[in-house]
């Protein structure tokens, strides 16, 4: 069982490295830390590289052990979490290539099993529930630590179990709350608290949402000026996609984040029917049925006019 194999090499490796995906979010950071702890627990130590990441997350254990860069060129396993293509673990790229050994743990249909290994579950809302999965079947027992990574990465990419919760989810958030986890502080903290800057571009992208095929779809974005004028840093826009999404007769929301180096990031989401992450194909990206999320160059409006197109083949 791929299972096996798997705890086999964390086993023999002498050195580990954790590593996930670009613009990390709470599955990513919250799987790669739940991961950390979970090595601990049976005698492993890994080092976690995540050069960038939100503020939003610096409540969760473990976060001052993550490192951006390592002097290790060549570890004996690398282990990429959240991650769907190799290309998407950005500059980092070189610690899971040169590893002797490659494991690839994720929930996203469109991963392009680029591993030695991989363990993928497109049914799980989260990669965090993957390693819920696994660390049972280890036989790891789950510490305050451990749970509170996990639960952070399950509450963010369920969108606080909005949508794609199982029932194995609300089981898991039961049992971690016997073991003190505090959920309504990580839904606090990761869903509803924002800062100033995040709170500017929230106002910004409001104010240039458009409503498009009568109504169905929103539209809106921000630019690198945007994000210069308010002060922003990574992670202040994480959220806005969803503004869109929650008002009525509103099937999908569209998001454009622009980036210093791949242009604009498009974020998608969708309420009921449409399958996203199709979209986000077509144009060169990839996700999960109600959220998926592709790069391109060009100006707001030049984008929105593609998007569109692959967005009305699937409208009703």
């Amino acid at each position: 069982m791929t299972l096996d194999v798997i705890l086999e090499e964390i086993k023999k490796a002498e050195t580990i490295v954790i590593l996930t995906h670009e613009g990390p979010d709470g599955d990513a950071i919250g799987s790669s830390l739940g991961l950390y702890f979970a090595l601990q627990t049976i005698g492993k130590n890994a080092d976690v590289i995540i050069p960038e990441y939100s503020k939003s997350f610096r409540f969760m254990p473990g976060v001052n052990m993550i490192k951006e860069s390592s002097s290790i060129e060549h570890y004996d396993l690398a282990i990429s979490l959240d991650c769907a293509d190799s290309k998407i673990l950005k500059g980092y790229t070189k610690y899971f290539e040169n590893a002797k050994m490659k494991i690839v743990i994720d929930h996203h249909g469109s991963n392009t099993m680029y591993g030695d290994i991989n363990f993928i579950n497109p049914a799980a809302p989260a990669c965090a529930e993957i390693l819920v999965e696994m660390f049972n079947y280890f036989g790891i027992e789950l510490n305050k630590e451990i749970a509170t990574s996990i639960m952070t990465g399950i509450i963010t990419d369920t969108g606080g179990f909005c949508y794609n919760a199982t029932a194995e989810t609300f089981e898991f958030a039961a049992d971690i709350t016997r073991l003190g986890v505090n959920i309504s502080e990580i839904f606090r903290k990761t869903l509803y608290t924002k800062n100033r800057a995040s709170f500017e571009l929230n106002r910004i992208a409001r104010e240039r949402m458009e409503f498009l095929e009568n109504g169905k779809v929103t539209f809106t974005y921000i630019t690198n000026e945007d994000q210069e004028q308010v002060g922003a840093v990574q992670g202040d826009h994480e959220g806005i996609v969803e503004i869109g999404k929650y008002i009525e007769d509103v099937e999908v929301s569209i998001f454009l984040h622009e980036t210093k180096e791949k242009g604009f990031k498009i974020s998608l989401r969708s309420l009921e029917y449409v399958d996203v992450a199709k979209i986000a194909i077509m144009l060169g990206g990839g996700g999960h049925y109600k959220a998926a999320g592709a790069y391109m160059r060009g100006t707001p409006e030049e984008i929105k006019f593609k998007v569109l197109q692959e967005v009305k083949k699937q409208l009703v």
